[in-house]
């Protein structure tokens, strides 16, 4: 079953983001991600903390998402990810809609 990865973050140290997007997006694809969408037009119309900025990635399962979000190769950029922002990295289930 197919899972989203969803990803809100605010920048807190803008050092990391060219290594991230020039290095990251390879490796996801080699796990299966696609990007759905990732943008700064966010509306928060419910809750509080709107982020800066949040992507949405479709695996084709659990186990490649989790896979990708562990690896070793990842490690790296996950930690400066962590490191020069204030992030969430949720991983979704698609229930009850298509993919």
């Amino acid at each position: 079953m197919p899972v989203y990865a969803l990803v809100e973050l605010t920048v807190t140290d803008a050092s990391w983001i060219e290594e991230y997007s020039k290095n990251v997006s390879p490796l996801l694809l080699s796990y299966g991600g696609k990007y759905l969408t990732s943008s700064d037009n966010i509306d928060m119309l419910e809750g509080e903390g709107k982020p800066q900025y949040a992507g949405v990635v479709e695996f084709p399962s659990r186990e490649l998402a989790m896979q990708f979000y562990n690896s070793k190769e990842y490690k790296p950029y996950r930690d400066a990810r962590l490191a020069g922002s204030k992030s969430r990295y949720l991983v979704i289930d698609v229930e009850n809609g298509e993919s």
